[in-house]
């Protein structure tokens, strides 16, 4: 999780930074921090008649690559996060807004504990492509909220995407319902800074611990993406489909040991990793199937695997 923000902001002053970058919650939150394990590498020269294969392969287009704004992302009191839709949800359906779990304004929720439902008031400042603010949302309840498996937490608001829309001119980023794939290039926007870092996706971590908490299929950044404090809840964005494939939260800022602010890397085997600087997100393809009609919550729901109360 992310430092303090006012450490963070500190930092920045002393270090004469402009603007402040992005991620973190009040209290101590998960480990945040960039640098990416090197790529591997491969020696050898290529045989002439790869050569001549490439210099005769017909040319591939690329893919076309979305514009990436601030269109839809939020700030939050002390976090960053964005109004989102399902694949399947309608202009009708009441919004939601994406951050962490660990951006809950009653607190970290505790390891295993899930929280469906719980009232709420939380305004969000809704910003435009340009990054400035135009409205102030509210939630009227969290949704659902946990540090378990994953960290996020998704609130719904008192206001429908078609009432954002119409009055604001900016519509909700839409959630991908399938696994992010490494290499993908992707853009952690957050609102809190209103600040973009791109970077790529280096691969995915299979248990990412912290504390008392420990997430799954945990995305890693390449260095570049190097988040703070404030940036936590933030979209991460694929730059080819504009579509959001995870929700940025911690980093390992001082190369400790699986502990809060520096959190490691398990493999199947229980090996671990420590990588000082380096920065995480949690997937949110799997967000999708849990929510229905209405965008109600359905823990029961057919492809549904978040934590259950």
């Amino acid at each position: 999780m992310r430092k303090p923000l006012v450490a963070a902001f500190f930092a920045l002053v002393i270090a004469g930074a402009g603007v402040a970058p992005a991620v973190a919650a009040p209290a101590a939150t998960p480990g945040h921090a960039p640098a990416s394990a090197p790529a591997a590498q491969t020696s050898g020269t290529p045989s002439s008649a790869a050569r001549s294969s490439a210099a005769h392969a017909p040319a591939v287009k690329a893919p076309a690559v979305q514009a990436v704004t601030y269109a839809g992302t939020v700030a939050l009191s002390n976090c960053s996060g964005s109004v989102i839709r399902m694949p399947g949800s309608a202009d009708s359906d009441p919004a939601l807004v994406l951050s962490n779990g660990h951006c809950l304004e009653t607190g970290f929720p505790d390891p295993g504990e899930v929280i469906v439902g719980q009232a709420s008031t939380r305004s969000f400042t809704l910003l435009n492509s340009a990054g400035t603010g135009v409205a102030t949302l509210r939630a009227n309840k969290v949704a659902y909220s946990t540090m378990t498996d994953t960290d996020i937490t998704i609130y719904q608001l008192t206001r429908t995407y078609a009432q954002i829309r119409s009055s604001y001119g900016i519509s909700a980023l839409t959630l991908s319902d399938a696994h992010p794939a490494a290499g993908t290039a992707i853009k952690v926007v957050s609102g809190y800074w209103k600040r973009t870092y791109s970077c790529n996706v280096d691969g995915f971590v299979y248990r990412l611990k912290e504390g008392g908490w420990t997430w799954k299929d945990s995305v890693r950044y390449t260095s570049a993406c190097n988040t703070i404090g404030g940036t936590s809840g933030s979209p991460v964005i694929d730059n080819a489909t504009g579509k959001v494939v995870a929700v940025n939260n911690t980093g390992n800022e001082d190369g400790g040991r699986c502990t809060v602010n520096n959190p490691c890397e398990v493999d199947a085997s229980g090996n671990v990793t420590v990588r000082q600087g380096i920065n995480y997100a949690e997937e949110t393809y799997q967000i999708v199937p849990c929510f229905g009609a209405g965008n109600q919550l359905d823990l029961n729901a057919t492809g549904c695997v978040l934590p259950k109360p």
